[in-house]
């Protein structure tokens, strides 16, 4: 891909056949500001044709990473192409790209901002995703608000913008498993900053949850051990000629 832009959306994709193309040509029509990357994360499908035919560029990953090896993919992109910023998209139609240029306003109003997540949550009764997930989600939520010390509404959100700053922060370290709530952690114990903001999302337009009702109890155990296990992690110290550190806490 010739790069012609600032801002990259990156679209992870695993056998997203089905919406794959709308998205990358939603992405086109409504933010054509931005250049676009399709990861495509071992899929048997024809997700990679369909991205192509939609005029994406693909990423072929040999096999099955997983979300965050996907999305860890992107970053890498990104920073070795110079972007400066780059935009998590769901491959499967929940996301509006039209809310992209909504994401981007708010980190422009205040540059120590690093990372501007969508919410689904902050204009009640918008979404309402299965009871199972919505109460894993409610319960990160509580815990991520008290530890990084501002509001967290949707800390499981897929649709993201990062900054320089985070892009080269997660393109050397990022979770591989369940990754969004982790990330959120990270990016507290590093001292960037994030702020959220009312976006709208539909249902799945296509494909299937990788956290069906069954692994809902799993996945809010696995996460709950990760959030625990980043409180250890130990939090970043500037050294001579670096920026001053920003305080974690920013109010949304």
């Amino acid at each position: 891909m010739t790069k012609r832009s600032d801002h990259l959306v990156v679209i992870p994709a695993y056998n997203e056949a089905a919406t794959v193309a709308a998205v990358t040509g939603r992405v086109h029509d409504l933010a054509p500001f931005c250049d676009v990357l399709v990861v495509n994360d071992g899929s048997t499908d024809a997700t990679a044709t369909r991205a192509r035919e939609a005029g994406a560029t693909v990423l072929e990953l040999p096999f099955n990473l997983g979300i965050g090896g996907a999305v860890q993919a992107g970053f890498v992109y990104a920073k070795e192409n110079g972007y400066r910023y780059m935009v998590q998209v769901d491959g499967d139609g929940q996301h509006d790209p039209s809310e992209i240029e909504t994401l981007q306003g708010v980190m422009d109003s205040d540059p120590a901002l690093d990372m501007v997540c969508g919410s689904r949550f902050l204009v009640p009764g918008e979404y309402l995703a299965p009871i199972s997930r919505r109460t894993g989600i409610h319960v990160f939520a509580f815990l991520l608000s008290r530890i990084v010390g501002q509001r967290v509404t949707d800390p499981t959100s897929g649709f993201r913008l990062y900054n320089r700053r985070a892009i080269e922060l997660f393109a050397t370290d990022y979770p591989h498993d369940y990754p969004e709530v982790e990330a959120v952690l990270m990016l507290h114990t590093q001292r960037l900053r994030m702020a959220e903001v009312p976006v709208r999302m539909f249902e799945r337009g296509g494909g299937r949850s990788s956290i069906s009702t069954g692994k809902s109890f799993y996945y809010m155990i696995k996460v709950l051990l990760a959030i625990f296990v980043g409180m250890l992690r130990r939090r970043a110290v500037p050294r001579p000629g670096d920026p001053a550190p920003v305080a974690a806490e920013h109010g949304i």
